[in-house]
């Protein structure tokens, strides 16, 4: 017994000792081991529920594994760059962010009712928003680091022009649940500088009292329309809320343990539309029930508490302010497409970060952990 004992402490410090040895080697190379391997294993899942989303398609999940390779080169790439190096890229990636969107508006390629995405010659074509997830608060970031905290009302009303900017540029593709989660990501950064609570409540009340405007004069035909099936979607169950009562049904007919992969009769027969991209997670719930999507939340939990832990030890306030504003939008990503999803929120065409059909999407957001990486494991320089 004593000698099976002393086998099993061996073992286990074996493997304890092995796994700090891995952690060394992904440092050397600017890598959050837990992190990484969480992002892998939530791609990984995201490869199976597309498989089963897409009805069976091989060619969709070789193209997104694609697109994870290139999204992880792009992280492996960003954890390398030392972060006085973004302080120095932010003014010219945000500059160039804005001339993307632009270019939006005067070259755009459209398509389903929007004009979101840029064709260049030579290169498939990629949404500037999505650039911007990253360029936005990385700018903001650089800005308040170089007033400090808490930052002033002149400096807080000069970075809410910053963030203005690129807000109705997105406005006007139109685009309104992405520019409201990117301007999201810019007042996180100014929430973590320090700003105010008293200015914080200002803003809310002026956003909720504008509201009725914004209906009249901002908002498009069919946002109001979403907007109302949200309310009432068996209003028009064959029309505008056809994809939110398929989606409830699908999401209700999974029960605890589903009807198993690859078995789901919303999504295998087509009555669930869009279930590669935003209503992705209703297959899941519908196959693999309660359980499978208690696991996959577990994933992006433990995710968004190993970054909220990576941006509070950060020896900088520029590493501070970013991190934490990219972990906090990664949340707020998860949080409004499962609502949506489940009716709790109106549908605004959020796809389920990192597991939803995308190639822009995917490479942001991967590249986004690369630089939280970077910020994180350059704190000794």
């Amino acid at each position: 017994m004593a000698g099976t004992d002393f086998s099993r402490q061996m073992t286990s410090g074996e493997s304890h000792h092995g796994f700090e040895r891995s952690q060394l080697l992904f440092a050397r190379f600017h890598i959050d081991l837990p992190l990484f391997l969480l992002l892998l294993v939530l791609c990984g899942s995201g490869l199976l529920i597309l498989y089963s989303a897409s009805g069976q398609g091989w060619a969709m999940v070789q193209k997104q594994a694609v697109h994870y390779l290139i999204g992880f080169s792009v992280l492996l790439v960003a954890a390398q760059i030392p972060p006085r190096i973004y302080q120095i890229l932010a003014p010219w990636a945000y500059a160039v962010g804005v001339l993307a969107l632009i270019g939006v508006l005067v070259l755009g390629v459209s398509g389903k009712g929007a004009q979101r995405w840029l064709a260049i010659p030579g290169l498939p074509r990629f949404q500037p928003s999505e650039l911007m997830k990253l360029a936005l608060p990385l700018l903001v970031a650089w800005y308040m680091a170089t007033k400090g905290s808490p930052p002033k009302l002149f400096t807080l009303a000069k970075a809410m022009i910053l963030i203005a900017i690129p807000l109705v540029l997105i406005l006007k593709q139109p685009d309104l649940g992405t520019s409201i989660l990117i301007g999201t990501s810019g007042i996180l950064v100014l929430f973590f500088a320090g700003m105010p609570w008293w200015l914080i409540f200002s803003m809310v009340s002026i956003v909720a009292a504008c509201a009725p405007l914004m209906w009249f004069f901002v908002m498009h035909a069919y946002q109001k329309q979403r907007v109302l099936t949200f309310l009432n979607p068996e209003s028009d169950p064959l029309g505008s809320g056809w994809n939110i009562i398929q989606s409830k049904t699908a999401i209700g007919s999974g029960g605890i343990e589903g009807k198993g992969w690859l078995q789901g009769t919303q999504s295998q027969l087509e009555f669930l539309p869009e279930s590669h991209t935003d209503f992705i997670i209703a297959v899941l719930a519908e196959e693999l029930g309660l359980i499978g999507v208690l696991l996959l939340l577990t994933v992006y939990f433990l995710i968004v508490m190993r970054g909220l832990y990576m941006a509070a030890i950060c020896p900088s306030l520029f590493g501070r302010l970013l991190s934490g504003s990219l972990i906090v939008t990664f949340f707020i990503y998860v949080f409004v497409n499962i609502g949506m999803v489940s009716g709790l929120l109106p549908v605004v065409g959020v796809p389920l970060p990192l597991v939803s059909w995308g190639g822009t999407s995917v490479v942001s957001l991967l590249a986004g952990f690369g630089v939280m990486m970077s910020m994180h494991t350059h704190k000794h320089k």
